[in-house]
């Protein structure tokens, strides 16, 4: 009886690793249609007795203006394009800041990010830190940087029943994604931390301030080549 529990265990984990596996090298090349995020939100609006919203168009990475790309690269993770999934630095220096304050600092990078949103749900835990792990370091390894891009761009929230930038630069600015300005992108960029509470347009002078230090870090970054 135990041999068979074992048995059942070991095949049900194998299968597991191999189902992830598939999916992600099928989402190497097609559209994630839906995250568990999407459902858990949809679910939630259900339960509290309100209207269910749901934006999310996906659009190619060519149809995404540089200026948000950059703009979410100098807002969430600087070492994009030079980092395998973890940013070591980031994650010491968060540490460091978590010992000395009672505001934790997060260091999850673009990668990790979007693990976290297409293949997991958003409540913390040492064994969903576990998957997340696992997810980062397979995406890393079977998607090139501009595909991690794409579907962090396709995937997450932007506010609040809005995903991915094309819903989230047509609701806010009225405008495709492929149209965003560097302050537009910036704006966006800036309500990630929180964007259920926080309004890329119009703006308050919080979101102003890390809008125009957005701003700055990506004339300090320069060119963004996912091929360098």
């Amino acid at each position: 009886m135990i041999k068979k529990i074992f048995r059942f265990i070991f095949k049900t984990i194998l299968w597991c690793f191999i189902i992830s596996i598939v999916v992600v090298i099928l989402f190497r090349w097609i559209p994630v249609p839906i995250t568990p995020l999407m459902v858990i939100r949809s679910v939630q609006q259900k339960v509290d007795g309100k209207d269910i919203v749901l934006k999310h168009d996906w659009v190619s990475i060519d149809d995404i203006s540089k200026n948000l790309q950059l703009a979410v690269i100098c807002s969430e993770d600087q070492n994009f394009l030079n980092h395998h999934g973890f940013d070591m630095k980031a994650i010491e220096k968060a540490m460091e800041h978590n010992k000395k304050s009672k505001r934790t600092r997060g260091a999850s990078t673009i990668s990790q990010q979007t693990a976290k949103n297409v293949f997991l749900w958003p409540h913390r835990s040492w064994f969903r830190k576990g998957l997340e792990v696992y997810f980062t370091f397979l995406i890393e390894l079977v998607w090139p940087k501009e595909r991690i891009m794409e579907v962090y761009l396709n995937s997450i929230e932007m506010g609040n029943g809005i995903y991915g930038a094309e819903a989230a630069s047509q609701h806010w600015f009225r405008k495709p994604a492929s149209k965003l300005t560097s302050y537009q992108a910036a704006a966006i960029a800036a309500i990630l931390p929180n964007p259920r509470k926080l309004r890329a347009n119009p703006q308050s002078a919080y979101i102003q301030r890390r809008q125009a230090w957005t701003v700055r870090q990506m004339g300090f970054f320069g060119t963004l080549d996912y091929d360098k």
